[in-house]
């Protein structure tokens, strides 16, 4: 169980084979067998050149059961962090770009990739972000990742905690309502947030989230019921700090990057101390100046080791691979709670937009390119192609 520090010598000699120069150019030798033909597959957000709208997670055709709100594109990814993690991928392989639209199968079966480094949300369903890895399993393509299961699992959260429950790793008390009548037949301790059962990105979560009154919590079940047509998630409210923990590797390897503390003392006055998507999208923008994190978290070393285990322990028992980011809240009596698994993480590359993996990994010393080879090289150890 280890987590890495500022400029963790010993972990970027084991990734990259050799310590850095960190005071002029930086020389790696990345432990790759040969020079890789790599797809990147990915999905692209509307408001960019390629956009294609029949391949919406929530289609508006009138015969669809999806619904298309305000924050269906979150989960995306702009041309920006596409390009720029192209490139980092250019550094050591030969890459193909691969949207993941219907034609992604007849791609990949065509340009038959040594292995796919994926970060394609995907479209239609709660299953989607297990949509990419299913054809690959098929084609018997590698991919960089967790695979289809654990990716359907993790973006369900109440499976997710039910599982987290079986296991004993904390989380907070929950309830899921199909419907506004199921809230009547349970006893809720307020305040509770209430949140899409099947989304990332903070879609679906609100100020208006955080509820404290019966006629609060119709109105927002009633909201994500018809908005996302999906259940909602009703969660008890943990009071205590909050942390984002980065991981990289498998196994015996996996380490968590430096902790990045979400500082909800330093909202503005007003503002509801949850990352919602009004925090995410709206307040924290390149131009912003929405200083609210810190990394390296401020933690005393009994609660660090504490968040580090309950995060490997998620980790390993949802089968998470290569990488993943665990959000962690404390409860009221200051212990870690999962609050959200992450296996497929944001990496927008500007510093401004204060994306946490990138973040972590730069506060561990090492800079995009590093980051996104780091987990390639973890992908391809698995299939024994470094």
């Amino acid at each position: 169980m280890k987590s890495l520090k500022l400029l963790d010598l010993d972990f970027i000699t084991h990734i990259f084979a050799c310590e850095k120069n960190f005071f002029g150019e930086v020389i790696l030798s990345i432990q790759f067998k040969e020079k890789l033909n790599v797809a990147l597959a990915f999905n692209v957000k509307p408001e960019s050149e390629t956009f294609i709208e029949s391949v919406s997670p929530n289609s508006q055709k009138s015969n669809s059961p999806y619904q298309t709100s305000q924050d269906t594109f979150a989960e995306w990814d702009t041309w920006e962090t596409i390009n720029a993690l192209r490139d980092a991928l250019s550094v050591y392989h030969n890459v193909t770009l691969i949207e993941a639209n219907d034609d992604a199968f007849e791609k990949f079966k065509q340009v038959r990739p040594d292995i796919v480094f994926n970060i394609a949300e995907g479209a239609f369903g709660v299953s989607r972000e297990a949509q990419i890895p299913a054809m690959l399993d098929m084609l018997q393509i590698p991919y960089t990742g967790s695979d289809a299961l654990t990716l359907a699992i993790c973006l369900d959260k109440a499976r997710t905690k039910e599982i987290l429950s079986y296991y004993k790793i904390p989380n907070a008390k929950f309830f899921v309502a199909d419907s506004v009548d199921e809230i009547r037949k349970n006893h809720f301790q307020y305040p509770l947030i209430v949140k899409p059962i099947c989304e990332g990105s903070s879609k679906g979560i609100f100020s208006s989230s955080f509820v404290t009154t019966t006629d609060e919590l119709v109105s927002e079940v009633d909201r994500i019921n018809s908005e996302y047509s999906q259940s909602a998630l009703i969660e008890e409210f943990l009071p205590g700090r909050e942390f984002t923990v980065a991981i990289l590797g498998n196994g015996k390897e996996a380490r968590t990057l430096p902790i990045i503390e979400i500082r909800y003392d330093k909202y503005p006055e007003g503002v509801k101390p949850l990352y919602s998507y009004e925090a995410k999208w709206i307040l924290d923008t390149k131009d912003s100046d929405f200083e609210v994190f810190d990394c390296p978290a401020d933690l005393d070393k009994a609660l660090e080791e504490k968040i580090i285990k309950v995060c490997l322990d998620t980790y390993k028992v949802l089968r998470c691979r290569d990488w993943s980011r665990i959000d962690v809240r404390l409860d009221k009596n200051g212990e870690p709670n999962i609050i959200e698994i992450n296996p497929l993480p944001g990496i927008m590359p500007d510093p401004r937009e204060n994306s946490s993996y990138p973040k972590a990994a730069r506060a561990a010393g090492m800079t995009y390119d590093e980051m996104i080879n780091s987990v390639l090289l973890a992908g391809c150890k698995r299939y024994n192609l470094a």
